[in-house]
Order: structure tokens, then sequence, then C-alpha cells
């Protein structure tokens, strides 16, 4: 080794161009195969965290240095290349901050507040239902958390909506459906922001260019909601009363930063500067109206494991592991294209597209489908996905946008649909631990739910058509600016 390449090698300044394997590209798809065999396998065995999650992908690139022919130095230096592009650490620091505001928002009794809303309209039955979608997508789409609105709102407004009236399985199904709207749509989701990074998008166009998306399938939603989503409510009001007892509209101040955050993101302003002012504004909110305290937001407990607690350290500790995660898969990715992996895949599939765009898209599609069909976590099947959404989008000159919807949209729209999903079995699990409360409380099962989480379905089916017909196909200039028709080579 010369004097030159050691000194590369230890300030990390050389690069890794090609990578050998033994079984040739097979064998540089190892550790991302084996990552989405774990995540399948723990997932059926009802076993699968976080943590998991992150031990199957350590697992996976421990086996790729196995299979390495190159030397096992440049395998490492390769992975770390992997591990330091841009795109995951963007991801991960937008996800902190993103995770910070939702829990702010969350102490400052957002949800609360839309409860309350519902309790004093006085519809009941499938109406009831129908508003339920509407204000929990209002409420995943200002925090960015469908996981949060499903955990919040199987605790209030599930009990509520079975108390006046709602079907228990259309209430669950409105829930989760509402968590898919503001999944696929908020400035601050963790799937959106996977989505842009990912695909090299910034936040506010790609949110601006999926709005339509979101709101054809949003509206036969509503009204199936509202037509079948009556049943027997067999509950005493005094059941009622001490549901929405305890919730006022004093939450609904949360409503400013959330204002404040979609005007600037939405208004050209970088994502950090959007999400720093909503924070900035709804602390003194909560503190004057005394929504809450401001140990509520920052406290500090030496007796506790972390010592620092809050709103904004739980916002912080919630996307630790999928932080880890993401930039490990990220450089599983890069380990891929290095053994050549993405160019074998790449060419098959341009061999069945065969010039088509149309047939780019559906592939496209029908990748992202069948990773989140598999992988319960839909925010590491996005992770999973999104390198090959990226080298086959790239390849037909679809608009960064474009990509970033079709990845985020198939993504948040499964993500909450399938019985084996984690959001579905959270709420499920919310639900069990809500009738030890309430024992006139039903209990769905995820597999009763399945079939009317209607915004999901069309969503799902929306990004299908949009592929097969091309409509809202926008082609990507040298500028990165969006075209109509394809630009010449």
């Amino acid at each position: 080794m010369s004097n030159n390449e050691a000194l590369e090698r230890a300030t990390g300044d050389k690069t890794i161009q090609k990578l050998d394997f033994r079984l040739g590209p097979f064998g540089a798809a190892v550790p991302l195969l084996f990552f989405v065999v774990w995540a399948i396998t723990i997932s059926v065995m009802q076993l699968s965290s976080e943590v998991a999650l992150v031990l199957g992908a350590i697992i996976g690139l421990t086996m790729g240095l196995l299979l390495c022919k190159s030397r096992w130095e440049d395998y490492a230096q390769g992975l770390f290349d992997g591990l330091a592009q841009p795109v995951g650490v963007i991801a991960m620091v937008a996800w902190f901050y993103a995770g910070m505001f939702a829990q702010v928002l969350q102490v400052g009794g957002l949800v609360e507040g839309l409860v309350w809303i519902g309790s004093i309209t006085g519809v009941e039955g499938g109406m009831f239902v129908a508003l339920t979608f509407l204000l929990a997508a209002t409420f995943s789409t200002a925090v960015g958390t469908g996981y949060g609105t499903t955990v919040a709102f199987c605790t209030l407004m599930y009990p509520a909506g079975v108390a006046v009236g709602g079907d228990p399985t259309f209430m669950f199904a409105a829930i989760l459906a509402g968590a898919v709207f503001g999944d696929n749509l908020a400035p601050v989701s963790d799937t959106t922001i996977v989505s842009a990074t990912t695909q090299d998008a910034d936040v506010p166009g790609v949110v601006r260019s999926r709005f339509k998306y979101s709101v054809i399938a949003a509206v036969p939603a509503v009204i199936l909601f509202a037509i079948f989503g009556g049943g027997d409510s067999q509950v005493s009001q005094t059941s009622v009363s001490s549901v929405i007892e305890s919730v006022n509209a004093s939450g609904l101040m949360m409503l400013v930063p959330f204002a404040i955050v979609l005007i600037l993101a939405l208004s050209g302003h970088h994502l950090l500067t959007s999400l720093t002012w909503g924070i900035i504004s709804a602390i003194p909110i909560i503190l004057l109206m005394d929504l809450g305290t401001f140990g509520d937001i920052l406290g500090f407990n030496p007796d506790s494991d972390a010592v620092v607690e809050g709103a904004l350290v739980e916002g912080l500790t919630g996307y630790f592991n999928m932080a880890i995660l993401i930039l490990l898969i990220v450089g599983a990715a890069h380990i891929m294209r290095l053994g050549g992996t993405m160019a074998v895949i790449t060419k098959a599939l341009i061999k069945w597209i065969k010039g088509s765009v149309r047939k780019a898209e559906v592939s496209i599609w029908a990748i992202v489908a069948l990773l989140n069909s598999s992988i319960t976590i839909n925010t590491a099947a996005e992770i999973a996905a999104a390198p090959f959404v990226k080298e086959i989008g790239s390849k037909y000159k679809i608009h960064r946008y474009r990509m970033a919807n079709m990845l985020d949209a198939v993504t948040s729209a499964l993500g909450y649909i399938f019985p084996w999903g984690a959001p579905v079995l959270l709420g499920w699990s919310t639900i069990q631990t809500m009738q030890g409360q309430y024992d006139w409380l039903p209990i769905v099962e995820p597999t009763a739910v399945f079939p009317f989480v209607f915004h999901g379905w069309f969503l799902f089916v929306v990004m299908l058509i949009a592929a097969l017909s091309g409509w809202g196909l926008r082609y990507e200039g040298k500028n990165g600016e969006e075209l109509r028709e394809k630009p010449r080579d």
C-alpha cells in the first residue's frame, strides 16, 4: 500500500468505485435481501420492532462482508461511503425536528381539541365516523405521525364514536384512513421526508405535487364512511359523557403553530426553518394558555434513566432507532451499487419495460407495493424500495417529485391496511387497553378492519391508475424543472 493510499484510508478520503463478490451481483444484494427476509419473518412471527430491524440490517451487512472477494478494508470503506451519503443524514435531522414538533403539539392538547369539535357537533352514527376520518386526517397532517394519530384517536375518538352509534369496525378504519392521509401529505411526516430525500427532491415541492392524489382518494372515502359507518349504539349517555368530559377547545390553539409550519414550508422555506418556527411559536402558547408546563416540554429528572425528559426529548428518542436503520439501509443500497446489483436489476427491468415509461412507473408501483406488503413498518419498507425507485425513475427521466409521490403514496396506503401491519396492530392493542377503562367497548380484530380502510385502498388504486394512464406524469429537465414532454437525450 502506498503512503498516499494509506493516508486516504486513514482520513476517509479514499472512495471505493467497485467491489467484487462471491455469487457476483447477487452476493452484493445479500445485505439488503437478508434484511427484507428478516423483516418479513419477524413480521409473520409478530416479533417486529425497530431494534430487531436494526439487528437484521447489521447481520445482513456482516454477511456481505463475508461474501466480499475484494479486500475487506475496501468493503468497509465502501460501506462508510454509503453511510455518509447526504440522503440518510438529511432524513435523520428532519425526523428529529418533526418528532419534537409533533410531541409539542400533543402536549398542547391538539387531539383533545379535535375530539371536542366532534363532541359539540351533535352528529352521530356514520356522520360521526366520517368526521373522525376528517379530524384524524387533520391531526396526522399537523403532527406528521400516523402511528401517533392511531394511538391518540383510538384512545379518545374510538370510544366516543362507538358511544354515539358509530360502527366499531368503521370507526377503527376511519382512524387508520386518517392516519394514511397525514402520513402521505404532511410535510413533517417521516415517509414524506424519506420519499423526498431519497429521490433528491425538496419537501415543499413534493407536498404541493401530491395534494391532488390525496384529495381524490379522500373524497369517496368520506362518503363511504358516512354511508356505511352507522351502527346501533347500546351505550348509555352516561358512558358518552365519561368519554368526552376531559376534553376542551383550548387545544385547538395548537392549530396556529401547525398553520405556521404549513405556510412556511409550502411557501418555499426549508423544512428545518419551518419546523423551528413551529416549535418556537407553540411553546409560549402552551405556557400562556396553561395547556401544559415547561416541564412537559423540557425537564430534568436525575432519577430517570435519560435525566432529561419532556416532549422535545420524546420527539428525538422516538426516531433514534429509525435514524440508525435508514443509515444502514442506505449503506446496504450503496454496496449493491458497488457490486453491480443495481445495474443488473435495472437492465432486466429495462428489457421488460422496452422504453415504455408507463411500464417503468408500473414497475415502481409494484416494487413499492411488494415491499410494503411484506415489511410491517412502512418507513423501513420505503427505505428499502427507494434505491430501486430512483434507479428506474432516473433512467426514464421521470421527475423526482413524481418518483417521490409514487414511493410515498403506495407506502402510506399499504402501511395501514394489512392485518400484520405495525400501525394496525398498534391500534388494535390500544383499543384492547381502553376496554379496561370502558368495559362496554368492543374490540375490532385487525382482519376485520382490513377491507374498510377506504382512503388507503383508494390512494393505492389512484397511483396505479396514474401509472397506467400517465396522469400527473412529469419529466425532468436539465435543471430539474418539470416538463410535460420527455426531453431528448
